[in-house]
Order: C-alpha cells, then sequence, then structure tokens
C-alpha cells in the first residue's frame, strides 16, 4: 500500500512519531486495564478477548504490558504524524 508517495529517510523519520493501531486477540481475558497504563498507550478498547489501542512512539511498554498473557494473534498497522521538534542550539533553557 502505497503512503502518499512521500519516500522517508533515516532522518525525516527522527522528525516523526511512530503511531500503532494494534488488534491483539487473547487466549482468556485481556489484560485491558495493565496495558492501558503503559506508556504510549491510548484508546484502549475490549471485545470478548480482543483488545484494541493505539501505540504512540516505542512500542516496547506496550510488549512489556502483554508479558505473562497468551496472544493468539498480534496485528500492528503503522503510521506516521508529523511531530514539532524545536532546534537545539546547544545552549540551556
Amino acid at each position: 500500500m502505497p503512503h502518499s508517495g512521500r519516500r522517508l529517510t533515516l532522518a525525516s523519520m527522527d522528525d516523526e512519531l511512530t503511531i500503532h493501531r494494534v488488534e491483539v486477540t487473547f487466549v482468556g481475558s485481556p489484560p485491558d486495564r495493565q496495558i492501558a497504563r503503559a506508556s504510549g498507550v491510548t484508546e484502549v478498547t475490549v471485545l470478548g478477548r480482543r483488545l484494541r489501542c493505539v501505540v504512540s512512539g516505542s512500542v516496547q511498554p506496550f510488549l512489556e504490558a502483554l508479558r505473562g498473557y497468551e496472544v493468539i494473534s498480534l496485528i500492528s498497522t503503522p503510521s506516521f504524524s508529523r511531530i514539532e521538534r524545536r532546534p537545539h542550539t546547544g545552549e540551556h533553557e
């Protein structure tokens, strides 16, 4: 699937925040409260054994929240969102 024809480089990705729309299906009940407390996780919804959420930035805190729970499937769809970065001047603010 094309992403608007924009070419990404390491330099341009450094100025962007990765956002993942994630859907996880568990063997038992999802650990929704534990996942909702993970850094960068928002919009947590549960339907039966399926949990959906949005993960901004690193997915590591989200993955750590899954520890100890049996996952049947995990689908992650990345997208990119511009964030404002101030230039580094070398001075302490």
